[in-house]
């Protein structure tokens, strides 16, 4: 039997199982507890990157998905082997999941990398898990295919469907002004959250688990369709036998993933009216592959393609009714003519090939090309005096008539210091609606770690007199199930230096999001004679160890992906030190 495993064995696995020394002995005995002999015969070794976490409760259901994945690999010939990797779980993980999601790819990337494994099959679903996934499995560059955990069936509180986040906040403004008992508010907590499954609005989750088949990294037809349909586990199953094809062939994230993978993701988040945190998550993943993609493509690509589809926070319908309606295929026919058709996917086929079989059976959740929501989408980038290496808006999202728009200034240090006076009766008397409230000390530095909180609640005062939308500028990240005209990711951020962290209460503010302009409208030797306020110093982060100290000494600005500097790019699959 060693000597079969020593003639046949080509796998990347064969590096710690073939042969009759001691280590080759190790191996396999200590994997011989429920593995037959015949596992060791050349067979592909399968890892299932499973994020399943009880507090990551949008992931908890990917323990059943890993069984199916398993008996897909079974079934192709392959070794399924369950590794549970570091998972995020963004309403729970404090400060911020942000924080934390470099670190999740660093660790997932060494275990691919330290293990015996020949592909990986990456189980996620909640915002940060599947950025993680794919940085890990691109700085690896073994086989790897994606399987998005998919949205949560549709809740209903009094007759009314919820969109999970952006009910949240819209409740929420609601008893704030006074519309809503605090009663009836917490009532619909249970209601909420219906089933297994990621949140069911066009946020983060649902936005990244499109593009990573957008990109090529998932079955085709897989992404979007609900945790609770039974479909989800027959596509597991099949994405299980597609790993052994994919370890054959071996088909790798860099032999799949290119330019123009990545520009068409873009041109899909336009569509689909995505979460800007993709523009962050895109970037890193590139930036792990080495491809030449910068905060402008977003704009270049995305800015002239129209929004086809209808869904919370900048719509009306939901993830449900999105797959019922045709789901990411017919969103993609309407542009095919904006895609690059030379992209492939995990199946080495292109992502234009199934194209010409979708159809839109529902067109008031996905829109033709010829009836779009908005003729141009997408992310618009902004530089300006106040945002010299840039910053980004999602004019879906936002309210037209705040699109150019010229207020005054008032100017919160951090976090703690919005929430300490934002509700405050004798809040500044000159705020008003055309105020624009800006916020500092929220970058990936200052925080640090980047939170969501980019999309301020408005002075509570203003709420009462009507008000629901102000401009908003923050170098954090705003929740992509958040909605607004909120200016977030500016760069540099206040921490690293850039001029957010200089201005003051009562300067004048220009947002021209046609021009692609972010200015304050003070006189340029004005504002380089100006240093920070000691507030705003204070309240910068200092962690004094472990990873936030790390993590703030190595950490990039938002306009790049915000990776740690040491870990872009890739290393590739070789263990640098054999076993001793």
């Amino acid at each position: 039997m060693i000597g079969k495993v020593v003639s046949v064995v080509q796998q990347r696995s064969a590096q710690w199982y073939a042969g009759t020394d001691r280590n080759a002995y190790i191996h396999r005995a200590w994997m011989r507890r429920g593995l037959p002999a015949h596992a060791f015969d050349g067979r592909a070794h399968i890892a299932i990157a499973n994020t399943a976490s009880d507090l990551t409760p949008c992931n908890a259901h990917l323990n059943e998905v890993a069984e199916s994945v398993k008996q897909g690999v079974y079934e192709a010939g392959g070794i399924p082997l369950n590794l549970p990797v570091v998972s995020l779980g963004e309403t729970l993980v404090r400060p911020t999941a942000m924080l934390w999601r470099n670190m999740a790819a660093m660790a997932i990337e060494e275990m691919l990398r330290a293990n015996p494994i020949d592909g990986v099959v990456l189980l996620g679903g909640c915002d940060k898990t599947i950025p993680a996934l794919l940085m890990a499995a691109a700085s690896v560059d073994l086989p790897a295919v994606v399987i998005p955990g998919g949205p949560m069936l549709t809740g209903t509180f009094r007759g009314r469907a919820l969109g999970c986040g952006t009910d949240v906040w819209r409740l929420s403004e609601e008893v704030r002004a006074g519309t809503l008992s605090e009663a009836q508010f917490i009532a619909s907590e249970s209601s909420m959250l219906r089933s297994r499954g990621h949140c069911n609005t066009m946020g983060t989750a649902s936005t990244m688990g499109l593009l990573a088949e957008a990109l090529g990294m998932v079955l085709p037809g897989l992404g979007g369709t609900p945790a609770a349909d039974s479909r989800l586990l027959e596509g597991a199953h099949k994405t299980g036998r597609l790993a052994v094809e994919m370890v054959a062939a071996h088909r790798t994230p860099s032999s799949l993933l290119t330019r123009g993978s990545f520009l068409n993701g873009i041109v899909t988040l336009a569509a689909i009216g995505g979460s800007t945190n993709a523009v962050v998550h895109l970037l890193a993943i590139a930036g792990r592959l080495g491809i030449d993609l910068t905060q402008d493509d977003f704009d270049v690509t995305g800015a002239q393609v129209p929004l086809l589809v209808d869904l919370q926070p900048s719509g009306r319908f939901l993830m449900e009714d999105f797959f019922r309606a045709g789901g990411l295929h017919a969103v993609l026919r309407e542009v095919q003519d904006l895609l690059d058709p030379t992209a492939l996917t995990v199946t080495s086929s292109p992502l234009v090939g199934p194209l010409g079989d979708a159809e839109i059976w529902d067109r008031e959740v996905i829109r033709s090309r010829g009836e779009p929501l908005q003729a141009h989408a997408g992310i618009a980038v902004l530089y300006g005096t106040l945002a010299p290496d840039g910053a980004v808006i999602k004019p879906a999202a936002a309210s037209a008539h705040l699109l150019q728009h010229r207020g005054r200034a008032m100017v919160f240090d951090s976090i703690e210091d919005m929430h300490a006076r934002i509700h405050d009766p004798d809040l500044d008397v000159d705020v008003d609606a055309e105020s624009v409230l800006i916020m500092r000390g929220c970058g990936p530095k200052g925080y640090p770690g980047m939170p969501e909180v980019a999309n301020m609640p408005l002075p509570a005062k203003l709420l009462r007199q009507g008000v629901r939308d102000m401009v908003r500028i923050c170098d954090g990240r705003m929740s992509g199930t958040a909605y607004g005209t909120v200016v977030l990711h500016v760069s540099p951020e206040a921490a690293a230096g850039g001029p957010l962290a200089l201005v003051r209460t009562g300067d004048f503010v220009i947002l021209d999001v046609p021009a692609r302009r972010l200015d304050i409208d003070i006189p340029n030797e004005e504002l380089a004679q100006r240093s920070p306020s000691e507030a705003t110093v204070t309240a910068y982060a200092t962690p004094l160890r472990g990873w936030e100290r790390l993590y703030v000494q190595t950490v990039q600005q938002a306009n790049t992906g915000a990776d740690l500097d040491f870990l872009v790019g890739s290393t590739g699959d070789r263990v640098s030190r054999e076993s001793h």
